[in-house]
């Protein structure tokens, strides 16, 4: 698709501040992304051109926003950038279509039911935020409504009228969150409406996504991003793969098909837990997952002798550290794949890994974010000892 005959401009670009629609073409906007990560990138590898988006509007499958008042209005939409004045918000460009219109449903039956907005201020008020989460491919879809007290009034009215008026609902779920905070979502949930969960498929790989589950925002994209990390790995199905950093699973389950062994690492133990249940759900054998510091697992595995074939991270916008990189030569992996959401975190790693001997060979940026300043790019990496860089 030729997006410059598309183009298309934003009502609130200059104010929200959660992307640039109109400032350029998408086209312009993936050479500069492409630039960003040459500034950091070429010195070490060649940078392929970014692999944009088909059609780079509503890709975002999970939509927040916070209700408030204006003019005695009840509006819903996000906080001017760097304030906590909410601008309303109707028909986001890069949210999904059917996300805003149940936004905006949901406001207005706010209004109907006379239900008190909450007030940051003083702490009173009832609904604060609404999250829908769509999968993308199964077209399920899953609101959250965020209350600030357990007690919702005209719970099972309000829930009929917006099942009615949306049928593609297919779960409802109170999410409540009484502390004064800035995070969206409290500790304790529970299910009005369905299973309480939905579930999407990603990469031939059923996941189940419940309100707080960790699940890439453009569902496309991390297709074309998995697809790439795995072509990169070159896998014959000989090889044992860590998958560090691995959160739930999405990289090494995916690998797995083609790999003897998997083994994902991760600090987050209920990200391990979750990770565990999609191995399971998808009836993968050949990965287990282990609630752990990579740099301290494999460290160990060094010590015993124990080697693998290829290493997957995805660290962090932090990046990853000098000792992580020693322990990944420790058990002298013939590739590396390194997944990374900042390029000038990921030009000061590629040093480290040269020192200890392992040469990056092409770099490739896939758009996961349109219109934001965001960047995700590929470096495969393999080992040509020390020295010989």
């Amino acid at each position: 698709m030729n997006t410059t005959e598309i183009n298309k401009s934003c009502h609130y670009v200059k104010k929200c501040g959660a992307c640039h629609i109109g400032d350029r073409t998408y086209e312009e906007e993936l050479a500069e992304k492409k630039r960003q990560i040459e500034q950091f990138v070429k010195k070490y590898c060649p940078v392929k051109d970014m692999a944009g988006m088909y059609y780079p509007y509503h890709y975002r499958n999970k939509v927040h926003a916070v209700f408030g008042r204006k003019k005695d209005e009840v509006v819903a939409g996000t906080y001017e950038e760097g304030t906590h004045r909410i601008i309303p918000i109707k028909n986001c460009l890069i949210e999904d279509a059917q996300a805003s219109a149940i936004i905006e449903t949901v406001t207005e039956l706010i209004k109907s039911f006379k239900l008190w907005v909450y007030n940051e201020d003083t702490g009173r008020g009832l609904m604060r935020h609404i999250l829908i989460r769509k999968g993308m491919s199964t077209k399920q879809i899953m609101v959250v409504l965020v209350t600030a007290a357990p007690d919702f009034p005209h719970k099972n009215n309000f829930i009929a009228k917006l099942r009615e008026l949306h049928p593609e609902i297919t779960t409802i779920v109170q999410n409540i969150n009484s502390q004064d905070t800035t995070m969206v979502l409290g500790e304790k949930s529970k299910t009005l409406y369905g299973a309480g969960y939905i579930e999407d498929v990603l990469c031939g790989l059923r996941f189940r996504i419940s309100p707080s589950s960790f699940y890439q925002v453009n569902s496309a994209q991390a297709q074309v991003l998995y697809k790439k990390a795995i072509q990169a790995a070159m896998l014959s199905g000989k090889e044992t793969v860590i998958d560090a950093y691995c959160g739930i699973g999405t990289i090494g389950m995916a690998m797995a098909a083609k790999a003897k062994r998997v083994i994902g690492i991760e600090l987050n133990a209920d990200a391990v837990r979750d990770a565990k249940a999609n191995a399971k759900r998808n009836h993968i054998e050949n990965i287990q997952f282990v609630a752990a510091d990579a740099t301290e697992y494999m460290t160990q595995m060094s010590e015993q002798g124990e080697r693998a074939d290829v290493v997957v991270l995805d660290p962090p916008r932090s990046g990853s550290t000098q000792e992580f990189v020693k322990a990944v030569a420790a058990i002298e992996p013939k590739r590396v794949v390194y997944i990374s959401c900042n390029p000038e975190t990921l030009g000061r790693d590629l040093e480290w890994f040269q020192k200890a001997g392992y040469k990056a060979v092409e770099a490739q940026g896939v758009d996961m974010f349109a219109f934001t300043n965001h960047v995700e790019v590929i470096v495969v990496m393999q080992y040509c000892g020390k020295g010989k860089n």
